[in-house]
């Protein structure tokens, strides 16, 4: 039992790793854009149009991702995941055009949508219901590690070796990566299996089910806020508080930092009223209770001082990254096994298109001269309007009886 528990453990940190990696991955456009424009130029719009076009593929992965480790196993279809999305991280460092940049960024969330898909799956399939949101917070921390790292690295990296070499060095370690996967999770669910369930399971079937609906609607919610400040900050820092590229690396860490706080203790509270004899929708809902309360205070920010703010900003991604594991959770806490995978991946599909559309908008109000405040006051509603979607829609959160839908032909 004890080798069994270090196993499942160790599963988590290698899937902590990898979800710190497509974070890293994510960041180097951010992070490198001084840089970047020496070569290319790229506007407020254009800026917008790249995010965007990675969150397209991201989340159209998301969702086919999903149902693509239903069909392969999360062994087989992470390690395919992972060597896609590591090459095309690469490949941005050829870009010589926004053109170019625009199809790296496509190609690389084509490949990380299956990420967050292939943790619920295996979080589903290793551990028990009181140990999958600290497991999920856990694997939710590689965010934090990734946005941690990629400011102060990738830095490092272009000032030696160019931002393109960033991009370069960035896909090597997700390749590396992928041998160690295929060392640490070594079996898979039969394929037969796998495949026979999913096929009786179509998308609009999971669709229809009012708590899948929620879950989705809330995640378009929520990240749409988290894409916000995951791809602007940098750029806020950079336009509005003045920073130069060694400034952000500086202080653009703090915040993740405070996000990997959030994931783990959002979990960690939420697994501890388990273990009190809490029921599972008492012990998930408080948790992202406490974490929605957290999000308005980012209306504080645009009148704060340069470290209040970093603070404020702080405060805002420890509940955000404490609700995305919580929420990221629910499906393996609600659903059969052979769907996990496609029911994250939907949820997952509801947040990236959430972060295309805002993205989009962002760059549009900026462009209008609507200023940073305004996009504040908006995303200070995000989370709270969530919550209630969730309290509305997964009035219990229970293992869910869906033999009529998992099993229909």
């Amino acid at each position: 039992m004890a080798s069994d528990a270090a196993q499942r453990w160790r599963i988590a940190i290698v899937i902590t790793a990898a979800i710190a990696i497509s974070y890293f991955d994510r960041q180097t456009l951010s992070i490198a854009l001084p840089a970047i424009e020496r070569n290319i130029r790229i506007s407020d719009q254009q800026f917008s149009e790249l995010q965007a076009g990675f969150l397209l593929a991201y989340a159209l992965m998301y969702a086919g991702g999903g149902r693509l480790l239903d069909l392969l196993g999360t062994r087989r279809g992470f390690a395919l995941m992972m060597t896609w999305w590591s090459l095309a991280c690469a490949a941005q460092g050829f870009a010589s055009n926004v053109s170019m940049l625009l199809g790296g960024r496509f190609l690389l969330g084509a490949g990380e949508g299956g990420g967050f898909p292939a943790a619920t799956k295996a979080v589903s399939e290793k551990f028990a219901p009181e140990e999958r949101a600290t497991a999920m917070g856990m694997i939710n921390a590689g965010t934090a590690v990734g946005a941690i790292a990629a400011p102060p690295l990738i830095a490092l990296v272009f000032l030696r070796a160019g931002w393109r070499g960033a991009f370069v060095i960035s896909g090597a370690i997700g390749l590396l990566w992928t041998l160690w996967w295929l060392r640490e999770y070594r079996a898979d669910a039969p394929l037969t299996e796998t495949f026979g369930n999913h096929l009786r399971t179509p998308w609009v079937r999971l669709l229809g089910i009012k708590q899948v609906q929620g879950l989705v609607a809330a995640k378009f919610l929520s990240d749409a806020a988290w894409y916000f400040y995951l791809f602007w900050l940098p750029k806020y820092l950079y336009d509005v508080r003045g920073f130069d590229t060694k400034r952000v690396g500086y202080w653009g860490w703090i915040p993740y930092a405070a996000s990997g706080i959030g994931s783990l203790g959002g979990g960690m509270l939420s697994s501890a009223l388990l273990q009190r004899g809490h029921s599972l929708n008492f012990a998930r809902k408080i948790a992202l209770g406490a974490s929605a309360a957290l999000m308005p205070v980012i209306l504080l920010v645009s009148r704060a001082p340069v470290g209040a703010a970093i603070l404020i900003f702080s405060i805002a991604f420890c509940g955000q990254q404490s609700w995305s594991g919580l929420i990221m959770t629910i499906p393996a806490d609600s659903f059969p096994r052979e769907v996990v995978g496609s029911v994250a991946g939907l949820v997952g599909f509801g947040g990236a298109i959430g972060g295309v559309i805002f993205n989009l908008v962002v760059g549009r109000l900026l462009g209008a001269g609507f200023g940073y405040p305004f996009i504040f006051a908006i995303v200070s509603t995000f989370h709270v309007t969530a919550l209630g979607i969730v309290l509305l829609t997964n009035r219990r959160i229970r293992p869910l009886n869906l033999g009529g839908v998992v099993h229909a032909a």
